[in-house]
């Protein structure tokens, strides 16, 4: 029976660097630092500047590997897109920042992995909700009201354009 064995390392999206902890880590398993890296950068790419969390599900008899990424939550993903450190801690009154609709649609696609959402446009409607309750707007608008301009069909040519990545996230 093979033995498995699952280590889980901290990096910033895109920019593993080999050297301790992470490399402590992989070697501790058995495995090549470099190619473990290389890959773990390729595979986390989209998130960076972000911190990732990266599983590695090692066999220790073959030694081949496989990887589970944890993606970083929706509210990283939008402080980062309005440049905000935090949440507005009243986010009808006091807005930290503004984003364009198609962002919003990338940060739905970027979390695809993690929502429940079937379509597009019901991850789109997920993502607009948590910029709201932080205290992001979306073209100058509060979220209700571009929630229900997603839904009245407003931007479906823009979920159009988007729908094939959408499909291969």
């Amino acid at each position: 029976m093979a033995s498995i064995r699952v280590v889980t390392v901290k990096v910033k999206g895109g920019e593993a660097k080999p050297e301790p902890p992470v490399a402590d880590i992989i070697k501790g398993v058995g495995l090549d630092v470099e190619k473990v890296i290389e890959e773990i950068n390729k595979l986390t790419e989209k998130y960076k500047g972000l911190e990732v969390q990266v599983k590695i599900i090692v066999d220790e008899e073959t030694k081949e590997y496989e990887f589970e990424i944890k993606p970083p939550t929706t509210t990283e993903l939008l402080l980062k897109a309005v440049g905000a450190k935090e949440p507005s801690g009243d986010p009808m009154h006091k807005k930290i920042g503004d984003l364009p609709f198609e962002k919003i649609v990338e940060i739905a696609i970027l979390k695809k992995p993690g929502l429940n959402a079937k379509t597009l446009k019901a991850a789109v409607k997920s993502i607009i909700g948590s910029a709201r309750s932080i205290g992001i707007t979306i073209d100058g608008k509060d979220g209700k009201i571009v929630t229900k301009e997603v839904e009245d069909g407003v931007y479906d040519a823009v979920l159009a354009k988007y729908e094939e990545e959408w499909e291969k996230a």
